[in-house]
């Protein structure tokens, strides 16, 4: 790190446990992104903030109105702009050292599976099921640690996967019925504004646990914000024998 990059970064770096090592490693880090809406406005944002080295950008969707009630790295001017271009501006204005990569169009398959090989680290803060079932699919195939959040209506969760860990569970061991599994949207069911906020920095915390070592990865350790009463549940969740993905 150059002069510029240890005053810009000597907040973090003055925290014992995380200390010049720390940082180097969030500089040198590729974390990939997918879904730019409530929940990865403010992950991308704060991962550009603390340092992130390259962000991967995924969002096929263009801005609308109806998101500037909470998807935070948008404004007026971007609608009907493509997310991923918004995003990557406003990361821009608050950490030029950061390089972003825009992907625009939808991640499955192999192009799911060579963005994930490109990277150190997965934050899924998209809104669809079946979307965040091939995610897990891809890092459990290729190791990579995933942090999975959502949010809906008052209660949002986050739960990180770390199949690096031969006893850590998989996104597919949450949900074992997938059929049963309501897939709701907040175009569907609304969501408080502030909420997506919290659910999103929990995500960019344990991102950047996990890249540079800092405190204790809550891997398997699902965790669920009530804002009604402003209260955290922790459930522990085993892996299963039986899970088609990982087990």
């Amino acid at each position: 790190m150059n002069d510029h990059q240890l005053l810009r970064y000597s907040r973090q770096i003055m925290l014992d446990d995380f200390d010049y090592g720390g940082q180097q490693k969030l500089v040198d880090a590729k974390v990939l992104v997918v879904g730019l809406g409530g929940l990865g406005c403010p992950v991308a944002l704060y991962l550009a903030g603390a340092g992130v080295g390259e962000l991967w950008l995924a969002d096929f969707d263009k801005v609308d109105l109806s998101n500037l009630q909470r998807q935070i790295a948008h404004t007026m001017s971007d609608i009907d702009r493509p997310k991923v271009i918004s995003v990557s501006e406003a990361v821009a204005a608050i950490n030029p050292d950061t390089v972003s990569q825009c992907i625009g169009e939808k991640l499955t398959g192999q192009f799911l599976l060579d963005a994930v090989k490109r990277v150190d680290v997965v934050v899924d803060c998209c809104d669809n099921l079946q979307t965040r079932l091939e995610i897990n699919r891809a890092c459990v195939e290729l190791k990579t640690p995933l942090v999975s959040g959502a949010a809906i209506r008052s209660e949002g969760q986050v739960i990180v996967f770390d199949s690096r860990e031969a006893t850590c569970p998989c996104y597919q061991c949450l949900y074992k019925d997938v059929a049963a599994i309501e897939d709701l949207s907040c175009a569907n069911s609304g969501v408080l504004s502030p909420l997506v906020g919290v659910i999103g920095s929990v995500q960019a915390i344990e991102a950047i646990k996990l890249l540079s070592g800092f405190g204790k990865s809550v891997a398997g350790q699902l965790q669920i914000y009530d804002a009604k009463t402003s209260e955290w549940r922790k459930l522990l969740l085993p892996k299963s024998p039986a899970c088609p993905v990982c087990g």
